[in-house]
């Protein structure tokens, strides 16, 4: 299947049907549908060939994720980026993935005029919601596609080509761009329909109140296929999402865990809440506290949903049923499983492999490697770092674990330098650049700390110049205004000197080792 079908399959299933709410407005099916035509029809009529790189910059909104519609309409390649990142991270990807078409909101208007300088590629400026008198040559969504028609194109689609374009981090700090393709996400979506639990007519309500340039919106795909209502969440309030769910009986939501634990903390949640709608609520993105979990499991009910993925292989590795949540007897489940992400998914082989590649027996800790058609073609525009990702067939995550003897995957460790802090992706060295241009900063590292909200807090470790002081609340300042609250530490250790090895290199698993060492696990 093309992407797109997924919200086809439901078009024209339910036509007239709520495909998506809004603060209290309803779009329908074929709003929907033939606005995305409209947006698909203008992208050809302008000669974007398939693959051409787009963006939407902008916050949880229909009319957004219609755009993003549209250019899958189109077979265009679609690069998220997100509303909370910072802006020189947002102007990076834009040019360093050769985006040439960019829909945007007019509350990023000034930020994007003052970045058109340095994105010369963009070809298209396309205002969502008005017109954007800041940015040169921009034209209003409405004004664009006023004349276009609502028909569908009828394009020739490979399963191969390319619709994501999705950023992510490395050792250097730069992000590299993971390609996915029709293959890879239609087998991310069928991964949640083989695993829910939905009647052949029965209309899922799904809640999307994380970002979904990150996670919400794949998981809307797999609602509308089947004729279901995706609620859209505008902005990251806890009350907004709570109300939603009685209201409108909510049966499917993600959130990562360090929401979780906001919604655990409000005091008899449980009774001010109706959460008999819900059928799954899925967690992931992040290591999930073993104890919040079975507050979770009391709180929300049996119906809580692990996942495990990652941007190369999207989000659906490895799944912890609901069920699966609890033992034979209906209690629930013992640590062990608890604390597992769950059982690879079907259309996946997932082994566990050493350093030499070999497939390692049932018990034994290695590096999680995963085959088939949910992994990623490739990284854009490297090669080089492809090949040591793509081994044979063989996708190497860069996370340790193990299967146990029943068969459920458990992450351990992971090879890369990577922190999930609050389910988002936080790369050190990216970090220590920051640091390191502080005048006071002589080295430091940034690490991964156990933390009881964001499943890891971001710690930098710092060794200052002699003679010099300075305020933690100063580094960490420095690091909101470069590169925005999620990837700033949490927190700022002074020392006289960093762990190093003989040729000077800095210790970062000895570092580690000080912060997790009462721990259970070490991510």
């Amino acid at each position: 299947m093309a992407i797109i079908d997924f919200f086809d399959r439901g078009w024209r299933g339910n036509p007239q049907g709520s495909a998506y709410i809004q603060d209290d407005r309803h779009y329908s099916f074929d709003e929907v549908g033939q606005q995305s035509c409209r947006i698909a029809n203008a992208l050809l009529a302008e000669g974007f060939p398939k693959e051409t790189k787009s963006a939407i910059w902008a916050g949880n909104d229909v009319n957004a994720w219609t755009c993003t519609l549209g250019l899958w309409r189109a077979n265009m390649c679609w690069i998220p980026v997100g509303a909370r990142n910072s802006a020189e991270e947002n102007r990076y990807v834009l040019d360093a993935f050769d985006c040439e078409v960019l829909f945007f909101q007019q509350a990023f208007a000034d930020t994007i005029a003052q970045l058109q300088p340095q994105l010369p590629g963009i070809k298209r400026w396309i205002c969502i919601d008005g017109e954007a008198t800041g940015v040169a040559g921009s034209v209003s969504l409405n004004r664009w596609v006023e004349n276009q028609p609502a028909d569908r194109p009828q394009l020739a689609v490979d399963l191969d080509d390319v619709i994501m374009v999705s950023a992510t981090g490395g050792t250097t700090g730069a992000p590299k761009g993971v390609m996915n393709t029709h293959r890879s996400v239609q087998t991310f979506c069928a991964h949640f329909l083989l695993g829910n639990a939905y009647a052949a007519n029965e209309r899922p309500v799904n809640l999307a109140a994380a970002p979904m340039t990150h996670t919400a919106g794949l998981l809307s795909l797999p609602c509308t296929s089947l004729g279901g209502t995706v609620v859209v969440v505008t902005k990251p309030d806890p009350a907004l999402l709570l109300a939603a769910i009685p209201q409108y009986r909510v049966t499917e939501f993600f959130l990562p865990p360090t929401v979780i634990y906001r919604l655990l903390d409000i005091p008899q949640l449980k009774d001010k809440v109706d959460f008999s709608s819900l059928r799954y609520f899925m967690y992931g993105a992040a290591p999930m506290s073993v104890e919040k979990l079975k507050q979770a499991i009391e709180t929300f009910g049996p119906v809580m949903a692990g996942g495990y993925g990652q941007t190369e292989a999207p989000g659906s590795i490895a799944f912890l049923r609901p069920v699966e949540h609890l033992d034979a007897s209906g209690n629930v489940a013992s640590d062990e499983r608890l604390s597992s992400v769950g059982r690879p998914s079907p259309l996946i082989r997932c082994e566990i492999m050493n350093d030499a590649g070999e497939i390692l027996p049932q018990g034994e800790s290695g590096e999680i490697c995963v085959r088939g058609d949910l992994v990623m073609k490739g990284y854009y525009k490297a090669p080089d770092k492809t090949a040591e990702t793509l081994c044979n067939g063989w996708l190497h995550t860069g996370d340790i674990g193990h299967i146990d003897a029943e068969g459920y995957l458990h992450i351990t460790d992971r090879k890369k330098d990577m922190i999930i802090s609050g389910g988002f992706n936080v790369y050190p060295s990216e970090v220590e650049q920051v640091l390191w241009s502080h005048p006071a900063v002589q080295d430091c590292a940034v690490i991964g700390v156990p933390d009881e909200h964001w499943g890891e807090a971001v710690k930098a470790v710092v060794e200052l110049n002699a003679g010099q002081e300075i305020d933690a609340q100063e580094l960490i300042a420095l690091c909101k205004e470069k590169l925005g609250s999620v990837k700033a530490p949490k927190s700022v250790d002074f020392v006289q000197a960093l762990p190093r090895s003989p040729v000077g290199k800095v210790l970062k698993k000895d570092l580690r080792a000080r912060y997790w060492a009462d721990t259970r696990r070490s991510i």
